[in-house]
């Protein structure tokens, strides 16, 4: 009752829910993107099953704070470079999102072919699998920019339960968006590629702004929005007519 009194833990709890959205938008993307691969029935038990493993793994780790102090310290040095074991996690966490988001481009461009390739190899375990994988990475990074910013504990935890209860909101609704527009779901693969990227370049300790990343995407989808748009308003003013009959126009030969 005595936070509840305090506005400078309501401010703390308002940034820190609104950073945990922002950090999180990587990972609902990645979410959509693996449940679109499933039966239409069974696309949005794994979307909430995959964002409740999220909620879990950050409050497991926020009670893990001391173990997370360590994983900071450095195991071995390569090259002059000190690795520790948060870097590793971030490195292998990057690998695997590249790796996951360059499949899923080839699939894209293969079309059709790559389509039913992708259907078979999808099964409900795999995907909540690959899920759990990269909730373990995206938990690590948010967890540890939420103790960067708050001290109490009981902030962080609803800080946390109200953002991912915020993206479950609006999951179902972002997933179908993506999966329904390909230009959008590219986009996003391709953000997720430079994701991949940054995560291993941090876990090398060379860390890059995340705001400019999210800002370039959020452009790009502007843009992009823009263009579908525009493409539904030409499609309604000059309709393309299919099977239309031929009419020969002008006067018929005697």
């Amino acid at each position: 009752m005595e936070l509840l009194a305090r506005p400078d833990i309501w401010i703390a709890f308002l940034t820190l829910t609104v950073l945990e959205l922002v950090l999180g938008i990587d990972n609902i993307i990645f979410i959509s993107i693996l449940c679109d691969k499933l039966p239409r029935a069974t696309r949005e038990k794994a979307r909430r099953i995959g964002l409740l493993m999220a909620m879990v793994m950050r409050i497991a780790l926020l009670f893990l704070l001391s173990w997370i102090v360590g994983l900071t310290a450095p195991f071995f040095t390569v090259l002059g470079q000190e690795i520790s074991g948060r870097d590793l996690i971030l490195i292998a966490g990057g690998l695997f999102l590249l790796w996951k988001s360059t499949t899923e481009i080839h699939h894209l461009l293969e079309g059709e072919e790559g389509e039913k390739s992708d259907a078979v190899e999808a099964t409900f375990a795999g995907v909540i699998l690959q899920i759990a994988i990269i909730d373990i990475v995206f938990s690590l990074d948010s967890i540890i920019t939420a103790v960067g910013m708050v001290k109490e504990i009981a902030v962080m935890i609803a800080a946390v339960i109200a953002s991912v209860s915020l993206m479950m909101l609006f999951a179902k609704q972002i997933g179908d968006f993506v999966s329904s527009h390909p230009s959008i779901k590219m986009l996003a693969l391709s953000f997720l590629v430079v994701v991949g990227v940054v995560l291993i370049v941090d876990g090398f300790d060379h860390h890059v702004p995340k705001g400019y990343i999210y800002f370039a995407m959020a452009f790009s989808v502007c843009v992009e929005l823009l263009n579908i748009r525009a493409r539904k308003k030409r499609g309604t003013r000059n309709p393309i007519r299919l099977h239309e009959p031929y009419v020969r126009r002008g006067p018929t030969p005697d």
